[in-house]
């Protein structure tokens, strides 16, 4: 740090003895000092051998809020007063250690934040989404006169991760009960859908580690008010129905799989 002088870092309003502050460069091999006038009776001496840069920033820091300390109380300090000033100037240093593994934790850590009003899901072909009668899937048909009950029920509750960007989308769970909710895991290289029942409590926070991922979904909305949900376990894979066929099972696909529909309308 050539040309560089300590009493440059002090307030320009300080009673240093700038004589006595001729430092420049030097040999980094030698031990030289100075002396620094800071009040009367109370000089700081300042050793200069070779010091990391935090040492140097720390030590300005420490000599700026002793020269204000000083100036509020003025001159004839007892021993105590100026004891007292001279703790008030110490820096305290806070070292805060966030290790990679901690880190990572976090962002796979997903916690629950609200619950949205019952909806129900019908693809742009018309289907409805439905359960099948007797089992513990989901199935997508058209609906005609006096069968709208069949239709599924949806509790959408939103999730939060600090660490996913807005562009993601809303973190959502879909539950048909309140113990029973649509997950989605890999299983032969292929993401299945599932109902999977599993208490409200244990789903307040979610965390990847204990694979409960499973039960996530990022929800994208368009200007159409299309609507998709991807499964946060198994990004590309997406809940879809069959482009043409009836009573067909919901199911996982990836976004360019033919024949299937992706988009749903929230009703």
């Amino acid at each position: 740090m050539c040309d560089f002088d300590l009493s440059q870092a002090l307030d320009s309003s300080s009673n240093s003895d700038e004589t006595g502050c001729q430092s420049r460069c030097f040999n980094m091999t030698e031990v030289q000092q100075e002396i620094i006038r800071l009040n009367e009776g109370l000089d700081l001496v300042v050793s200069h051998n070779p010091k990391t840069l935090k040492s140097v920033t720390t030590l300005l820091m420490v000599v700026n809020r002793m020269n204000r300390s000083l100036a509020r109380c003025g001159r004839g300090l007892s021993d105590g007063e100026l004891c007292s000033a001279i703790m008030e100037s110490l820096v305290t240093e806070t070292i805060i250690t966030v290790t990679e593994s901690s880190a990572a934790a976090l962002k796979r850590r997903f916690r629950r934040i609200s619950s949205w009003e019952v909806c129900t899901l019908c693809d742009f072909s018309q289907k409805e989404v439905v359960r099948a009668s007797g089992d513990i899937k989901l199935q997508a048909i058209t609906l005609k006169g006096g069968n709208c009950e069949r239709k599924v029920s949806f509790k959408v509750a939103r999730y939060l991760n600090p660490s996913v960007p807005p562009g993601d989308g809303l973190i959502v769970l879909l539950s048909i009960t309140n113990n029973q909710h649509i997950c989605c895991s890999m299983e032969d290289g292929r993401a299945v859908l599932k109902l999977e029942e599993c208490c409200k409590q244990k789903l307040l926070i979610i965390s990847a580690d204990q694979d409960m991922d499973r039960f996530l979904f990022y929800k994208r909305t368009t200007g159409a008010s299309e609507n998709s949900f991807e499964s946060v376990k198994c990004g590309g894979w997406f809940i879809s129905t069959s482009g043409d066929a009836e009573n067909q099972p919901v199911e996982m696909c990836e976004v360019d799989a033919a024949r299937r529909l992706t988009s749903f309308k929230l009703n």
